[in-house]
């Protein structure tokens, strides 16, 4: 298995310690592997990031008790963490990458589904992590070592189901970093409040979101960078890799790298192929597809973008509940969560 599953429970600042503990034993040999931390570095100290720790406390405080939480379990210093954790506002582009799936059934389930990919020194060293919080819906995600929940795939005890696809935009804008936001994301009780946040709040950096939830119709696909969130409700099928393909986001200057572009188009006419009757095998099928140099299913250790597939997600979204699928590489699932349960 590629990743431990561990239940956390608490109040903000309780969680975060939680979190960063479980990561403090791998983070110094993974940031010194790092060359996404060897760019991050010089970036301590500077205007810029003071600004997003800024905007960061002023919009998300209790996201922010979190981030000083992890801060202390991990016991390095906050600035580090932080920059950690705003690497994909601060750089162009990072060993953040992915591919998610979205498809409307005829009995109206909703799947979505996703490749997490990253660096692959992390591979069998993430977690899933089953977090209680005292005073929001808790949730279930993929963790990174040092990075908070939910810029991933995850879902809340209230039904909401997120997975997020790294974005590579060419600009910097002062913003609540998107790593923040993505976690203030699993905060959110329905559809709407969660649109309602991607819109609202000032962005830094930019993420595709797939977003979901039990009780609703409705799956939809946002692409959300500096001054810009453009919001689409998913028809039957949709597929998305690490670039922008909304229309009207046409004018955003962005980084497509030759691994996104290929993914997008083989999971474009995969998904195309797909009919009413389509579920958890095919989702599956999808996005361990193997087809082409520059496959969906990510295992080359001469990737041209750094990232190997480190699990992959599928969450069946029903009228009352949310159960998630979690595999490494093979099809039969490691893990099995109703996820609005408190039941592994």
């Amino acid at each position: 298995m590629a990743y431990k599953y561990v239940r956390i429970a608490g109040n903000r600042r309780q969680t975060g310690v939680a979190l960063g503990k479980l990561a403090r034993p791998l983070m110094s040999t993974y940031l010194e592997q790092s060359r996404t931390w060897d760019a991050l570095r010089p970036w301590r100290g500077h205007a810029f990031l003071n600004e997003l720790a800024r905007q960061a406390q002023q919009a998300l405080p209790e996201i922010w008790e979190e981030l000083e939480g992890m801060a202390e379990g991990l016991r390095m210093p906050l600035e580090d963490v932080l920059l950690w954790n705003c690497r994909g506002d601060l750089l162009h582009s990072t060993t953040d990458g992915c591919t998610s799936v979205a498809m409307k059934a005829s009995d109206g389930t909703r799947w979505i589904a996703h490749n997490e990919d990253g660096d692959p020194y992390l591979r069998g060293r993430c977690h899933l992590v089953d977090v209680a919080l005292d005073n929001a819906p808790g949730y279930v995600s993929f963790y990174y070592p040092g990075s908070l929940p939910g810029h991933t795939f995850g879902a809340n005890r209230a039904g909401l189901v997120q997975t997020i696809n790294n974005l590579r935009i060419r600009q910097r804008h002062p913003g609540v970093p998107r790593m923040l936001m993505a976690r203030a994301v699993l905060d959110c009780a329905t559809l709407d409040e969660a649109v309602a946040k991607l819109r609202d709040l000032p962005h830094s950096g930019g993420f595709h979101h797939t977003l979901g939830a039990a009780g609703d119709p409705r799956l939809l696909s946002a692409e959300v960078a500096p001054g810009e969130a453009s919001i689409q409700e998913i028809g039957t099928r949709y597929g998305h890799a690490n670039h922008m393909v909304h229309a009207d986001m046409g004018g955003v200057a962005q980084i497509i790298t030759d691994s996104s572009r290929a993914r997008q188009n083989r999971i474009e006419g995969i998904v195309d192929g797909w009919s009413g009757g389509t579920g958890s095998a095919a989702m599956l099928a999808a996005l361990h597809d193997t087809e082409g140099g520059l496959p969906i299913l990510r295992t080359s250790p001469d990737d041209p973008d750094d990232e190997n597939t480190l699990a992959t997600a599928v969450f069946e979204i029903g009228d009352e509940e949310v159960t998630l699928r979690v595999y490494d590489r093979k099809n039969k699932a490691d893990i099995v969560l109703d996820v609005m349960s408190d039941a592994p």
